[in-house]
């Protein structure tokens, strides 16, 4: 990220000229005026939702491929046949 801080998003209002008037974080300004426990709060719960996506993604993934996933046995899912890991197979051979 060529020096700075990771995940600072600054403001663009005045410098790139856009039709739209909203920021890249926080376009509505809800964040603006929260305490620092809110967003501590906030950024547990979106840290927490991410690993949840990620552990249903690789339940259906799993699933996909003939595992057994409780909860995902039910899902109308279709097999997969293929490999998953297929074009990122030249990047093993280091």
């Amino acid at each position: 990220m060529c020096g700075g801080k990771p995940g600072y998003f600054p403001s663009i209002k005045g410098i790139i000229p856009h039709p739209i008037p909203f920021e890249y974080f926080d376009p509505f300004g809800f964040s603006k005026k929260a305490s620092p426990e809110k967003k501590a709060k906030g950024l547990l719960a979106e840290v927490n939702n991410g690993r949840l996506a990620m552990i249903g993604i690789i339940g259906a993934v799993a699933s996909s491929k003939g595992c057994i996933v409780p909860g995902m046995d039910s899902l109308p899912i279709t097999p997969y046949a293929g490999e998953y890991m297929k074009p990122f197979a030249d990047f093993t051979s280091f």
